[in-house]
């Protein structure tokens, strides 16, 4: 048992004289990404349910006004849309199966909105936040775009990552908190209806 310790705090401290503290090393084991599939509620409904997925928070990109309320967003005019922003390990789940989730949970022929919800506020975007990120998606779309499952053009843009601001409270976890409500949002406004019109139905897990 001493011996162990004595690995581990040889570990530790050879890391801090790198310039890496503990809390640094830990993070290096998470990564951060940012996609845009409309309605934050359902978005963050969707990735919560995935092996890996760590952490969610609503919010929003892709706008000129510093920390827009929803308010503002929401009435359109300052350039950023609803995303979610994801926390996840790599090791137990790979970006390209991120971007597997993303696509199938998204109308990739729909720039103006999604669903029922219209206005730029609502666009589908990926958000990159590293090359690695940019190569993969580019990839991911290029695959896709390729591969005959498509009727028509998937007009979704991949920027690089920009100032993320988090939606207010009462939004994070919304479906939980309020589940009628979310449901009765979520169905009313056909989501899972034009996915599977799109996409096909989803496989029985």
């Amino acid at each position: 048992m001493r011996v162990r310790k004595f690995l581990a705090a040889a570990m530790l401290c050879g890391l801090i004289g790198f310039g890496i503290t503990a809390q640094a090393a830990e993070e290096q084991k998470t990564a951060v990404t940012t996609f845009a599939a409309g309605c934050f509620w359902c978005t963050e409904s969707d990735f919560d349910k995935v092996p890996g997925v760590l952490k969610t928070v609503s919010g929003y990109m892709g706008g000129h006004v510093k920390n827009p309320t929803y308010r503002q967003v929401s009435r359109g005019g300052t350039g950023h849309t609803e995303v979610l922003q994801i926390t996840y390990d790599p090791t137990k789940v790979s970006y390209e199966k991120l971007l597997k989730v993303f696509w199938r949970n998204v109308d990739p022929h729909d720039k103006t909105g999604q669903f029922c919800d219209r206005g730029d506020q609502y666009r589908p975007e990926i958000f990159v936040h590293t090359p690695e990120q940019q190569q993969a998606a580019e990839a991911s779309k290029a695959r896709l775009s390729a591969s005959g499952k498509l009727k028509k053009p998937i007009v979704v843009p991949i920027t690089t990552a920009s100032e993320f601001t988090a939606a207010e409270t009462y939004h994070q976890d919304f479906y939980k908190k309020n589940p009628v409500h979310y449901w009765s949002y979520r169905i009313g406004c056909g989501r899972d209806r034009r996915l599977e019109k799109v996409w096909g139905k989803k496989p029985k897990s």
